[in-house]
């Protein structure tokens, strides 16, 4: 009626909880150690591939600078 939600009274912690309990009914307290596992190296994973990403487009830029 006045534009209060229910987003207006949680905080930013709260959803952190919100969101572990939803994962928790949702995929088991089993399964959450390989979920984390799994982002972890799905993280690691990307940021090689940012930092190769990098290092190639360096290595360009400096013999494009070179051939000029």
């Amino acid at each position: 009626m006045f534009g209060i939600g229910i987003s207006n009274f949680i905080a930013g912690q709260e959803w952190i909880f919100i969101i572990i309990i939803a994962l928790v009914f949702i995929f088991g307290a089993k399964k959450i150690p390989e979920l984390a596992k799994t982002f972890g190296k799905a993280k690691g994973e990307f940021e090689k591939g940012k930092i190769e990403g990098e290092k190639e487009l360096k290595d360009f830029k400096d013999k494009e600078s070179k051939s000029d």
